[in-house]
């Protein structure tokens, strides 16, 4: 630092820049006051060396260019020495804001500046105005006297700030002179050409721009006005010298980034060039997948782990220790040269280092905000160039090309920010998993072999500079806050404090760093080998043809020479004696160094492009390719340690240390770990699975044609005339391939990675259950453990993600597909451990579908842990059922098809249309996944809802009982108008027919439900299913009943073995909700027969398709008959429990009640009863409603009754003859069968029907001379088309079902029994076939009908056809 203030008393002369001057003019040895003691040492000697005794410099060619070099490494230095005065400054004032003028109490107390903050501020504010413009006594003539007064002390204490400007003056001047001289002599700057001159030259242009920048953050403005105020007050109002060069210096820096374009424009095509060739190496280093899926950080071959050496990219995984420089080229270089921006390849290098940083470091834990700067002082520019593209002041064609990346590079500034606040964190965090991955396998390889550390120890300079680099910008970006480019609100940067991935990394660091110092010597002396046997291919390609042909002149040839002695003085590598050879190799890297600034300067003669064509014949590497591998493994012999400090080194965080408690606790981060490690090999186990768990997996071994394929297929083909489908390779019509494809050898690599991921799963499996446990500190890891929680839990995940599809709820046998395959994967997996993974699937799947103990089965609660944790998916499931089937909230239009026992709907609800999810084979499917908890609980819901029906029905019941009395009296006198009458005054009739619907609706899907459960019952544990069809048959019959009769009742109209599945479903649902208790319920069927007076009879019309009516009203008839007979069986028991009651007062015998009471017996009369009183008074009300306007509503009516007939097991099948006239249901349904079947039938009268001959056989001989039920057939007969009517070639009876034996006339339980689960009469009432005019509708063909009437049990009357 300087001292010139000690001339300051004596004259005048002293104050004056006379110093200065001299300084400027001494050269390179000026700065030694910023440079290092060995730097300093090396300038005063080269300077004695060059300069003669009367102080002239020499001007040797040949010195100079050796020289410059050398010059440029000193800038460097210099402006190393620069910055940390300036640093130094601001930490004594306190870290003040010269921009916004904001200086703290601290600011002026520090000594440096007289502590008058008015007149200070003033000057610096009126920059550059001299302060004589300022009228500074008006201001504060107290401050003003007092500044004349101690004017000496504060110069003194002002001059060595002064001089700090002075010499970032100077600094600017010589460096902008070296940086000219390098850009316009050097004619090569590409990293693979000439990285040696390219970093020197890069480092000297990002430290001048780093010096200029950082010199805003110090009040200069300040320094300067206040200093010569005082210079002036003590010096007769004289300026001092250099006031006016200095406030021209800082005037053109202020901001410093314009002054900076300015300065580097002419440098600006050589820093555009130099960035694009960086561009691949920014490139790689930003891929972590190539990075690790390429082995470029990795000691073997990634490929070929067996390969000890890894060779594949050398050069690459060298330069990947440059990244860091790389980046900060890119980020500075574009910021003060912008128009290379408009290079079509620097977008995107400068948009993966822009999306990576928000700050720039200047100095220590100095920086500047990144995206700011570029927003201010780049992005004008780049507009400025595409408004003149625009204009088109150039060619058109470039103009065009120009304009279209400006515009580009404008959407890139200003979109970037946004990127990097959200994703620079995730990205780094990705490389240091990356890095602590590399690191970690680094270690473990050099420990296990040493001798290939030396060979490798640039790949570990490089894997340590990467990592160095990613822990310091951790620490950079920690509490850095940044303003959104489109918003004025600061946001803070997402970084975790606790990330453990910066304790991985430092904790890698030490020990590689750790190391490479244990095998030190090894690889000193593998560099002193290298450099023994380069010296002979260097002196061998000196001897070429092309070298002497070249002629080189003597400087150029006296420096090739002594770099081979240099080489072949190396002193020999003998055993152990390694470690105590010292050998200084500067001397060599010096002349070296020389021999570059000469064949790459544009004054040479030789250049490098002539050494290279001189010795690219020789098939070897160039004569400057080896000589720079020299100079790099020379630096491993005598400047390891400084190197291993360069790259490994982390005492910049010392500048940092607010953070670094965060990220010391290594215990902590030891485990975490392992965790990690474990948490990635569980990965892989996962993907292993998921891979083969997939379409492309084992899903394409499974692949087979579905129905609608098969039938697309086969219309394909029947319009082809001459098949070309000779095998299963050809592709089938609908786009889809056909089974067995991928047995073809053209199909064979999708074959070998299903066996190449099979083999890598069973040794993975077989490793980790092979493994011993792993302890750290004090946590134990078993491995396999971890294992079959990691298959359990991807199965689960699995198992919930497969349950839903985009569209809505997965089909059940597709879901039942999917655990069958992903099963047999555990089950291959299973095959090399020692557990039972098929357990614990189980209780995966049991935990999923258990929501509570089985109401027939269990008496347990469900217990209150297991609340909300298990039966979510099942839950799931049951809750689209109920909503999209049993209430149809989406309104697709869901109807009940009888005739195919399966729900079908109008449009799709979700993915599939109804009958996709509700058919016999997809219950089924059901079943087999959630078992008898999922049937159960789907049970419940159901009789939830039916419940709250039921309820609804019970009320309209009560409110409206004086109506409903007065209309059944009327029903009994035959007074219809006032029948009538009462009935039109019954409140929401519609609405309770609606709900009786719904009701109807859940009661078909529960016993389609049972019958599906009981047929999985049967196929798999068909003992249990015999059993229980076996005491149901002799179960008594008894009022009231045991609990345990109850419960087995239960099971059994669970699993679709039982009598009456729907009356016993109502008659449960009563007894819990506690209906069906008072005289109400009496007159239901007088309230059911008002049913045939509502409008809902006008909108509706049969389909012979279904089986049922347009808007499921025959759901109406499954529900009277059940509500009927439940409430009947409820209403006896409980008379019967009364009449218990008051055998406790002794009035009868417990004997005499029971022989006197027989309840079924009662039961079944009184509901047998009530099932004709109903039928009865609806076929009245149905037929007197009828006349010649309005026959609508007839057609739907009479066959819905003749339908309830069928279908109930407590009405003979002639119930309804003695009320309606059977021929009007023989026109009716040969209106049916003989039009087209999917047309309903609505308006057709009787009195049109068509012309046939009838031969009546009377309904009355069906139960006198068979038994209720007996002819239905088997379920087996019926086949998957059940439904109640259809036509005869849907419904034809076996021969054997024709001589069936008659039996009696009583009812008993195994006739009722083979009535329901043989489907009740699957084949409808009337078979028709006819044959005039050439034939009939589509359902009536097949067999003659007669041969079956001739025993009929199902329909009433026979008919023939004659011609």
């Amino acid at each position: 630092m300087a001292n010139s203030r000690q001339y300051y008393p004596s004259q005048d002369e002293s104050a004056s820049p006379t110093s200065v001057r001299s300084r400027e003019w001494e050269g390179p040895s000026r700065w030694t006051e910023y440079l290092g003691p060995e730097m300093a040492s090396s300038v005063s000697s080269r300077s004695s060396k060059h300069t003669t005794s009367d102080g002239h410099v020499q001007s040797s060619a040949a010195s100079t260019k050796a020289l410059n070099i050398q010059w440029v490494v000193q800038m460097i230095e210099v402006a190393e020495g620069l910055m940390a005065k300036m640093y130094r400054l601001n930490q004594i004032l306190e870290y003040p804001d010269p921009v916004g003028h904001v200086f703290s109490e601290a600011f002026w107390k520090a000594g440096v500046f007289p502590n008058h903050p008015r007149i200070c501020t003033l000057l610096s504010k009126k920059f550059p105005e001299n302060f004589t413009k300022s009228q500074l006594e008006r201001i504060d003539k107290f401050s003003l006297d007092s500044l004349q007064d101690g004017a000496e002390l504060h110069l003194q204490s002002l001059e060595p700030w002064i001089q700090l400007l002075l010499d970032l003056m100077a600094f600017r001047e010589q460096a902008l002179r070296l940086i000219l001289d390098l850009s316009s002599t050097v004619i090569t700057l590409l990293p693979h050409q000439n990285s040696l001159i390219l970093h020197a030259f890069m480092d000297l242009f990002c430290a001048f721009v780093r010096v200029n920048l950082f010199a805003e953050k110090i009040p200069r403005k300040m320094l300067l006005q206040v200093y010569n105020l005082l210079h002036s007050l003590s010096r007769n109002d004289r300026d001092c010298d250099f006031y006016h060069r200095l406030v021209q210096f800082i005037d053109s820096y202020d901001p410093p980034l314009n002054g900076l374009q300015e300065d580097l424009n002419f440098v600006s095509p050589r820093i555009g060039e130099v960035l694009e060739a960086v561009g691949p190496s920014i490139f790689l280093s930003a891929d972590t997948r190539k990075l690790r899926n390429e082995g470029f950080l990795s000691p073997y071959h990634p490929r070929f782990p067996d390969i000890l050496t890894n060779s594949a990219h050398p050069m690459r995984a060298q330069d990947l220790a440059n990244v860091t420089s790389y980046r900060e080229w890119v980020l500075l270089g574009y910021l003060v040269c912008p128009d290379e921006l408009l290079r079509v390849t620097s977008i995107d290098i400068a948009l993966v280092v822009l999306k990576e940083n928000l700050v720039v470091t200047l100095f220590r834990d100095e920086y500047i905000m990144l995206h700011e700067d570029y927003q201010l002082y780049v992005l004008p520019r780049v507009l400025e160039s595409k408004k003149m593209a625009k204009s088109g002041r150039t060619k058109q064609k470039e103009a065009d090309l120009e304009y279209s990346v400006a515009k580009q590079v404008e959407k890139m500034i200003s979109e970037v920010h946004d990127q990097a606040l959200q994703l620079c964190d995730a990205i780094h965090r990705e490389r240091r998993i990356l890095l602590k991955q590399e690191i970690g396998r680094m270690v473990l390889f050099f420990t296990d072999q040493p001798s290939l550390l030396a060979p490798n120890i640039q790949m570990v300079f490089s894997a340590l500079a990467l990592a160095q680099s990613e822990v310091l910008w951790y620490f950079q970006h920690a509490g850095i806050a940044s303003s959104r480019s489109k918003a004025a609100r600061v946001i803070p940067v997402d970084i975790d404090p606790n990330d453990p991935t910066i304790g991985f990394l430092l904790d890698g660091m030490d020990r590689l760093c750790c190391l490479v110092r244990k095998y030190i010597a090894a690889a000193r002396g593998y560099a002193l080998s290298y450099l023994s046997s380069s010296a002979g291919r260097i002196r061998y390609l000196m001897g070429t043809p092309g070298i002497v042909a070249l002629d080189l002149d003597p400087t150029l040839k006296g420096l090739f020479q002594r770099i081979v002695q240099h080489l072949e003085t190396i002193p020999k590598t003998q055993g152990e004696n390694v470690s105590a050879i010292t050998c200084d190799l500067s001397e060599f890297r010096k002349d070296w160094l020389s021999i570059l600034m000469i064949v790459t300067s544009s004054r040479s003669s030789i250049n490098i492009r002539h050494l290279e064509k001189a010795t690219v014949s020789t098939g070897k590497e160039g004569l400057l390719s080896e000589g720079n591998a020299a100079y790099n493994w020379s630096r491993r012999v005598d400047e390891i340690e400084s190197q291993l400090s360069k790259h490994g080194s982390l005492k910049k965080l010392y500048f940092y240390h607010q953070h670094l408690t965060t990220v010391t606790k290594f215990g902590r981060d030891a485990v975490l770990y392992v965790e990690s490690l474990i948490e990635s090999i569980m990965g892989g186990l996962e993907g292993l699975i998921n891979i083969l768990d997939s379409e492309g997996g084992f899903g394409a071994l499974e692949s087979q044609l579905l129905p609608e394929q098969a039938a697309a297929y086969l219309n394909n083909a029947s319009r082809i005339s001459a098949p070309s489908m000779k095998s299963p390779r050809v592709v089938g019509g609908g786009g889809f391939t056909l089974p067995g494809h991928e047995s073809y050898p053209e199909n064979n690599k999708s074959i070998k990675m299903l066996e190449a991921a099979i083999q890598r799963l069973t040794n993975l499996c077989s490793i980790l259950n092979d493994m011993e446990p792993i302890c750290v500190i004090n946590h134990v890891f078993v491995l396999r453990e971890y294992m079959r929680e990691c298959i359990l839990a991807n199965f689960k995940r699995r198992f919930l993600t497969a349950l839903q599809t985009d569209n809505d709820l997965q089909r059940p046998s597709v879901l039942e597909s999917l655990i069958r395959r992903h099963m047999s994967i555990v089950h291959l997996a299973e095959q090399h451990v020692s557990m039972d993974l098929t357990q614990g699937i189980r209780e995966i799947l049991l935990t999923e579908a258990f929501s509570g103990p089985v109401s027939s089965l269990h008496t347990f609660e469900k217990p209150a842990e297991q609340q909300q944790n298990t039966g979510s998916a099942v839950e799931v499931v049951c809750n689209w059922y109920m909503d999209n089937i049993i209430k149809d909230v989406s309104g697709a239009g869901i109807l009940f098809a009888p005739r195919h026992k399966y729900f079908k709907s109008a449009r799709p609800v979700g993915g599939y249309f109804a009958e996709s999810v509700t058919d016999l084979k997809e219950l089924q499917a059901f079943v087999r996944i959630f078992g008898g908890y999922g049937v159960d609980r789907l049970d419940r819901m159901m009789k939830v809802h039916t419940a709250a029906l039921v309820n609804c029905i019970e009320t309209s019941l009560r409110s409206n009982r004086e109506l409903i009395e007065a209309a059944a009296a009327s029903m009994h006198s035959g007074d219809r108008g006032e029948r009538d009458a009462s009935i039109r005054q019954i409140v929401d009739l519609d609405t309770v027919i609606g709900f009786c619907i719904e009701a109807g609706e859940a009661l078909a899907f529960d016993e389609l439900l049972a019958e599906a459960s009981g047929a999985v019952l049967e196929d798999n544990a068909s003992l249990i299913h015999s059993m229980i069809s076996g005491i149901v048959e002799h179960i008594p019959e008894e009022v009231p009943e045991k609990k345990e009769i109850r419960r087995i009742r239960g099971v059994a109209n669970g699993n679709g073995v039982s009598v009456d599945h729907d009356s016993e479903w109502v008659r449960l649902i009563l007894e819990e909700v506690g209906g069906a208790n008072d005289n109400s319920w009496s007159l239901l069927p007088y309230f059911f027969a008002s049913f045939m007076s509502s409008n809902a009879w006008n909108t509706t019309g049969f389909n012979i398709e279904t089986g049922g009516f347009s808007n499921n009203i025959h759901c109406l008839a499954r529900c009277i008959s059940a509500v009927i007979a439940g409430s009947e069986y409820v209403r006896l028991q409980r008379e019967y429990q009364q009449q218990h009651q008051s055998l406790s007062n002794g009035h009868q015998s417990s004997e005499n009640l029971d022989s006197e009471f027989q309840p079924r017996v009662t039961a079944e009369a009184s509901i047998k009863s009530s099932m004709l009183l109903f039928v009865k008074f609806a076929a009245s009300i149905v037929l007197d409603s009828w006349n010649e306007a309005n026959r609508s509503h007839l057609v739907a009516k009479l066959i819905f009754l003749d339908q309830l007939c069928e279908s109930s097991p407590y009405l003979p099948r002639s119930s309804l003859e003695s009320h309606v006239p059977y021929t009007i249901l023989r026109s009716i349904y040969t209106q049916y069968y003989s039009s087209t079947p999917s047309t309903p039938l609505a308006t057709a009268s009787p009195h049109h029907s068509p012309s046939v001959s009838l031969i009546h056989a009377s309904p009355s001989m069906k139960n006198a001379t068979t038994p209720r039920g007996s002819g239905s057939g088997s379920s087996t007969a019926a086949g998957a088309d059940s439904g109640y009517f259809k036509g005869s070639s849907s419904s034809v009876y076996s021969q054997e079902h024709y001589n069936e034996p008659e039996t009696g006339t009583s009812r008993n339980n195994e006739n009722n029994k083979s009535k329901q689960r043989g489907s009740s009469r699957r084949s409808g009432p009337l078979d028709y076939s006819t044959s005039h005019k050439g034939g009939s509708g589509s359902n009536s063909t097949g067999p003659s009908p007669l041969p079956r009437f001739a025993v009929s049990r199902s329909g009433p009357i026979s008919y023939k056809q004659h011609n």
